[in-house]
């Protein structure tokens, strides 16, 4: 993998750039779709690609591992040729599933033993195992094993987290250096800052995780619940340390002011399951602001639903079509609503990406901001 930074905003710390991976580039920043099991939800592979311009996908560790499992993965070719996506990909590594599944786990230095949310089957996940669990699934972008804590979180147990996630990664570092793709394709290894909100955490792990010289960085433990001025300050304090040259990937976030103002301190990639899961709830995101589809004022509005066209689907169908498909309980409403909350974030990062080069971010968010948070 392959980062070239191509333009820096002269007034605040937001970069373009492009990431070069085996199965093409990708322009940042970007926000990246989340495919969980295998499929972004509601949204077919050609809708992904040639209407919402998605340039890479996620999917999931835990949940591939689970279902379908690897055998047949492994025998389709890889992630990739199993769902037919020829572009890049990215898996999680499980972490936040551990984090998530808190009733279900026993996390303890070997590794996490934990229990299917499907049968109740016991597993165990080690770093080691992670790491062949992604070699095999076959993403060009594969994450550390780590663990992600709570918020609030107990001084005490964030500190002994991030060290047991520093000496995992460590384990992790020496499996995917000792093994090979099997795809034909190499894959890039990104660690992990954690040190929940506590600044001096996450100066020490963002130093920690810098040392290790891969290609990119993530910061994970933010998004969980915390005030949205703390997530911006720490990601300020870890995009100071990590390096300038490799791409900032922040986990699981998250609203388009998240973006955009994560955006201004340096981060390059964002990925969260906001977007589609707001929309099979009836909200939506527009360039005007945020719309609750669900709300009669929309039953006559035949308006499209962005008036900037984000979207394709926003010349096809209007407010109320679109609420009498949500009231109706009609899936097309989740396909319709998902295909445009991602192409108005993939236009979003777009539109800053443009206005990083063209040197006036700044002025453009100043602008934009406010506009994301009216509620319409």
């Amino acid at each position: 993998m392959n980062f070239t930074l191509v333009s820096q905003d002269p007034k605040s710390k937001a970069r373009a750039g492009v990431v070069e991976t085996a199965h093409g580039k990708i322009e940042t920043p970007i926000f990246m779709p989340v495919g969980t099991a295998g499929t972004v939800k509601g949204v077919h592979q050609h809708e992904l690609k040639d209407d919402i311009k998605a340039q890479i996908i996620l999917g999931n560790t835990y949940h591939l591992f689970l279902r379908p499992g690897l055998d047949i993965i492994e025998q389709a070719g890889g992630l990739h040729k199993f769902i037919n996506w020829d572009m890049p990909i990215l898996t999680d590594s499980g972490g936040y599933q551990v984090y998530s599944l808190s009733g279900t786990r026993k996390i303890k230095e070997e590794g996490v033993n934990f229990r299917s949310h499907i049968d109740g089957s016991k597993h165990l996940f080690t770093p080691e195992g992670v790491i062949d669990i992604q070699r095999t699934i076959g993403a060009d972008i594969i994450m550390a094993f780590d663990e992600c804590t709570p918020y609030p979180c107990d001084y005490k147990y964030a500190k002994r987290s991030m060290h047991m996630t520093h000496r995992w990664l460590k384990r992790c570092c020496d499996r995917f250096d000792s093994t090979e793709g099997k795809y034909g394709f190499e894959q890039t290894f990104f660690p992990i800052v954690q040190g929940s909100t506590y600044k001096d955490l996450r100066i020490q792990s963002a130093e920690k995780i810098a040392s290790f010289g891969r290609e990119g960085n993530a910061i994970g433990g933010l998004s969980v619940g915390e005030p949205h001025e703390e997530m911006y300050a720490m990601t300020e304090i870890v995009c100071d340390i990590l390096p300038q040259e490799k791409p900032r990937y922040l986990m699981g976030v998250g609203t388009p002011v998240n973006l955009i103002e994560n955006i201004a301190l340096g981060v390059d990639m964002f990925d969260c399951v906001l977007p589609t899961r707001n929309a099979r709830n009836g909200m939506l995101f527009t360039s005007e602001g945020i719309i609750n589809i669900k709300n009669k004022k929309w039953a006559d509005c035949y308006e499209p639903l962005d008036p900037n066209g984000t979207s394709y689907v926003d010349s096809f169908y209007s407010k109320a079509y679109l609420r009498h498909l949500i009231v109706s309980k009609e899936r097309l409403a989740g396909q319709i609503a998902s295909v445009h909350n991602l192409a108005f974030y993939i236009w979003l990062v777009k539109e800053a990406r443009k206005h990083i080069v063209a040197g006036d971010f700044r002025e453009w968010k100043d602008i934009i901001i406010p506009k994301l948070q009216n509620r319409l």
